[in-house]
């Protein structure tokens, strides 16, 4: 962690905890990048690989202890001494001994025997996909050396929350974890975030189901803002876009608030921010689709990371969304919801494509009753 280990004492570019394990002092991203650099040998950071024997040697040094020394302790913590069973003959690591020895295999076995008295004994898919996507990055490099990350390029972790309106979680929860570099600009950030209010699809097509929409949300609202350290940072890089905080900063200067600032998202690095980590700022699109954004961590980049400048802002985690089935059918995803529908078993009603067609129209197309029917975009859909 970026914060971890500074004293209380330091200069204002180098992040010290403001709230004790929860968030730094504000700080100057540029500059405490700059900072590290100069206190940290290129060697450090570099991304070129080392040989194996000046490692060696390096570490014998560092640590004063003889090259002998540094073998015989490759020998001794060797994973191959660890093994206790052929190498072509892997042992069940489900079986556990009736009376292990071992603290962690007693745990184990206490933790199979629970379970064995549940009724249902299943990993959920969150658990199960929770490190795909970060895995899926580590160590890649980019087939053109132009798109290779800086060598020193700094790295923030950027934690994304679900918007505010969805009021059934009773706690604070990620929906998105991307990686950006300090190079990024913050519309690089907001381009990344993936909302479903970005993707609805407006108005109401029960006379024209087969009209496919041609804009989706994002399309027509592209105004946008990122409010950090009492700055408002808006989306103006198109004609239609407009400043969504002016509301805001209106109403704050009639009621005795300083005086907030404005800039240009587009205009805005990652490394010109001056940011405290581990602090909630505000994200908000759509007029009123507010996300917490947290940035967690800030570090440099090293030669286990993705280095291909072209996949990031790099998404290493995203929560998996439950799939709302058919209404009817219960078996296929969603893509209509309707109101005001005799035909319907609930006000709204969710509908699969093939149960709303055979609900609601003939054979040859025609609208069947009175009803309202709007597109419908699953979450799950995106998982």
């Amino acid at each position: 962690m970026a914060a971890s280990g500074a004293s209380a004492s330091a200069s204002d570019d180098v992040p010290t905890y403001e709230y004790i394990d929860i968030n730094t002092k504000p700080f100057h991203v540029g500059t405490f990048e700059k900072f590290w650099k100069e206190s940290l040998n290129p060697k450090y950071y570099s991304f070129q690989d080392v040989d194996q024997e000046t490692e060696d040697e390096e570490f014998a040094a560092e640590i004063g202890i003889l090259p002998e020394t540094v073998n015989e302790l490759k020998v001794t913590c060797s994973k191959d001494t660890l093994r206790c069973h052929p190498e072509n003959q892997p042992p069940d690591t489900d079986v556990v001994p009736a009376d292990p020895g071992l603290i962690t295999l007693r745990m184990k076995k206490r933790r199979q025997d629970y379970k064995e008295t549940l009724i249902r004994d299943s990993t959920s898919r969150q658990d199960f996909y929770a490190t795909e996507l970060e895995g899926l990055g580590i160590g890649k490099r980019p087939a053109d050396l132009q798109d290779m990350v800086p060598e020193g390029e700094i790295i923030l972790n950027v934690n994304v929350l679900f918007p505010i309106l969805h009021e059934r979680f009773k706690y604070f929860r990620a929906r998105q974890t991307l990686h950006v570099l300090g190079s990024h600009r913050l519309t690089d950030l907001r381009d990344a975030i993936c909302c479903l209010s970005d993707l609805q699809v407006s108005g109401e097509f029960s006379q024209t189901p087969d009209i496919a929409p041609e804009f989706i949300s994002k399309d027509l609202f592209k105004s946008a803002f990122f409010f950090l350290e009492g700055i408002f940072y808006n989306d103006m890089r198109y004609p239609e876009c407009k400043d969504l905080s002016q509301t805001i900063r209106e109403w704050g200067e009639s009621h005795n608030f300083p005086t907030f600032q404005t800039a240009k998202m587009e205009d805005t690095r990652f490394r010109d921010l001056r940011i405290k980590v581990g602090y909630p700022y505000l994200y908000c699109h759509q007029g009123d689709c507010e996300h917490v954004v947290i940035i967690t961590d800030i570090r440099l980049a090293h030669r286990d990371d993705c280095l291909d400048q072209k996949l990031y802002p790099l998404l290493t985690y995203k929560h998996r969304m439950v799939c709302r089935k058919c209404g009817v059918c219960n078996l296929y995803i969603s893509r209509w919801i309707t109101t005001n529908d005799s035909f319907a078993p609930t006000d709204p009603c969710l509908f699969c494509e093939i149960c709303f067609r055979m609900l609601h129209y003939d054979t040859k197309g025609n609208k069947l009753g009175q009803f309202l029917a709007f597109p419908y975009v699953d979450a799950g859909a995106f998982n």
